[in-house]
């Protein structure tokens, strides 16, 4: 399933571009903090934002783990899709671009380690079907351990939460070593759509189209483009645009910078052409979706 689809944004552009545009240097936008607080939240509630807030791609700044303990779906990690079911737990590093389906009777939760954590967690995406029961029971203990920590109110509450959330790196290191990859190595097809992903995470904003990013690979658009349809369903296009699109949505959504300042920060060559693009991708403008929340 396709978030965004439709005609590329190159028809919306001012001019064409007959060759590759250097990287453009833009002004940075206003620093996050450097810590967040741990957090655990029922995936349902992630989508209640509307489906860009769970579907699109985007990376976060903080680990990510999704127990899904009811229901099925497909989840895009780093350019590759899988399907999910019950008793998946899938870990996504902070700054791992990804995005997931779910059916309308999938339930599970999902466990934000915060930004700036010190946990030793792993860095690699890792995706494991935990078909026996101890270790489903475990992980589910470690996180109601966690969310009455948070929710207690008493002092030390958050450092204790922390210390469970150890327990739970050591669950993932532990399981991990034990189902990770399905004890496979990813095939060359996968380690291009991941080394993509990271790619297109580095450089979406600087203004870089897939021509640019094939270059970087060593590979021509054409066959990036294949192997990015036949890892995750999606052309190298898509994934770029959707996760720009995500990006212009979220600082619409939740920051007031201007939407010049938004076009300019997320590399379109003007304003007029982020709102074109913009539209054709939502069929809304900026400033109407930012009206609407």
């Amino acid at each position: 399933m396709k978030l965004f689809s439709g005609t590329p944004l190159a028809q919306f552009s001012d001019q064409p571009q007959k060759k590759p545009r250097a990287p453009r240097r833009i002004e940075a936008l206003p620093e996050a903090p450097e810590t967040t607080p741990v957090r655990i939240v029922p995936i349902p509630r992630l989508a209640a934002g509307g489906r860009w807030r769970i579907e699109a791609m985007r990376s976060l700044s903080e680990p990510l783990l999704l127990w899904f303990t009811r229901g099925q779906g497909r989840i895009t990690v780093g350019g590759v899709t899988r399907g999910f079911g019950a008793h998946n737990a899938i870990f996504i590093p902070a700054g791992c671009m990804h995005g997931f389906e779910m059916g309308a009777q999938s339930y599970g939760t999902a466990v934000f380690f915060g930004r700036g954590t010190t946990l030793d967690l792993p860095t690699e995406p890792q995706h494991l079907r935990i078909r026996d029961v101890a270790p489903q029971a475990e992980l589910s203990a470690l996180i109601d351990n966690v969310q009455k920590e948070l929710d207690s109110g008493k002092p030390g509450a958050e450092r204790a939460a922390r210390h469970h959330l150890g327990l739970l790196g050591v669950w993932l290191e532990r399981n991990v070593a034990q189902l990770g990859e399905d004890g496979r190595r990813p095939d060359a097809a996968r380690r291009l759509a991941r080394r993509y992903a990271a790619l297109l995470e580095r450089d979406f904003k600087t203004g870089k189209g897939v021509a640019d990013y094939a270059r970087e690979l060593g590979v021509t658009p054409t066959h990036l483009t294949r192997v990015c349809n036949q890892t995750c369903g999606r052309s190298a296009s898509d994934l770029l645009h959707d996760r720009l699109i995500f990006e212009a949505r979220l600082l619409l959504s939740e920051t007031r910078l201007p939407v010049a300042r938004v076009s300019e920060a997320l590399g379109f060559t003007s304003a007029a052409y982020f709102t074109r693009a913009f539209q054709h991708r939502t069929g809304k403008t900026p400033s109407a979706f930012r009206r609407q929340g």
